[in-house]
């Protein structure tokens, strides 16, 4: 690579965080604004946008602090926005998403029947971070939620279970070390790969008929390893590889959920097919 070009890959990047970060700040601000938020139950949808969003958290992460940067962003764009604390741990607070998969499954059809009750909507589109892309799966495969769910938009997702860059590799090497996992922290243990869960979940298919599947990936993810086990594969598929959009959007794990543009960018094209436009690098500024 030329030297120019060592430069200028970096300094792309430094300003394509920048707007990322600085673009979204009062949206974000005016969303925590009671009644100028997400989770207004009194929000119709639109003809435009006539199914809610709900936008589902990753592990250790929360309704609130997860969609800082998504939510409003898609609220300023004419969505319902909703979102919704699952997996929590007794004595454990604002750090969610950590009981077993299964049961925080059972909490996401819930919560949608709520939405869907609420707007009068008869069906949702549904976004998810890392295990929030995966999780909503066993919903859509074994609750009914297949009938009431257009879309799943995951931004990466554990939908093949994680390596940890490696470190879950040597588990087998600690006696007892799985069992802790499984009994302190079952989500965890639910997305090692090779998990009974994820063997489940991953029987006979990736997808059920009748739901449009968005895969967004990163390949600098350090937490979902390899990035390419976030694809899934079958009918009515699509998996985005971020780099392939922009090739100097360095997003890991956490950035690629929190408050890169570009990624939301695609998650609006996936929202809303129809009217989709080219992500590209210039989609930060959006």
């Amino acid at each position: 690579m030329l030297p120019w070009k060592r430069v200028l890959r970096p300094l792309a990047a430094l300003l394509l965080t920048a707007a990322a970060v600085t673009v979204p700040a009062t949206t974000a601000q005016a969303a925590a604004a009671p009644g100028a938020g997400w989770n207004d139950y009194s929000c119709k949808p639109s003809a435009a946008h006539p199914r809610p969003v709900v936008l589902v958290h990753g592990t250790l992460g929360n309704s609130v602090d997860n969609w800082l940067g998504l939510a409003p962003y898609l609220k300023v764009r004419g969505y319902c926005v909703f979102s919704l604390d699952y997996g929590q741990l007794e004595g454990v607070p604002f750090f969610h998403g950590l009981g077993p998969v299964e049961k925080s499954a059972g909490q996401l059809q819930a919560f949608v029947d709520k939405v869907l009750a609420a707007t009068g909507a008869a069906e949702t589109d549904v976004v998810g971070h890392s295990q929030g892309g995966m999780m909503p799966r066993y919903y859509l495969r074994f609750l009914g939620g297949a009938a009431k769910v257009n879309a799943l938009v995951g931004i990466a997702p554990s939908n093949h279970g994680t390596t940890l860059s490696g470190l879950t590799n040597l588990l087998p090497y600690f006696p007892g070390a799985a069992d802790l996992l499984a009994k302190n922290t079952p989500a965890l243990a639910d997305q090692v790969v090779g998990s009974d869960f994820l063997k489940r979940l991953n029987a006979g298919g990736d997808t059920v008929p009748g739901v449009r599947y968005t895969v967004i990936a990163t390949k600098y993810d350090e937490v979902v390893t390899p990035w390419r086990s976030q694809y899934l594969s079958g009918p009515d598929v699509r998996n985005v590889l971020l780099q392939d959009l922009c090739p100097v959007d360095l997003s890991e794990h956490v950035a690629i959920g929190l408050l890169d543009r570009i990624a939301f960018h695609e998650v609006a094209n996936a929202l809303d097919p129809g009217r989709a436009r080219p992500t590209t690098c210039a989609s930060a500024f959006d």
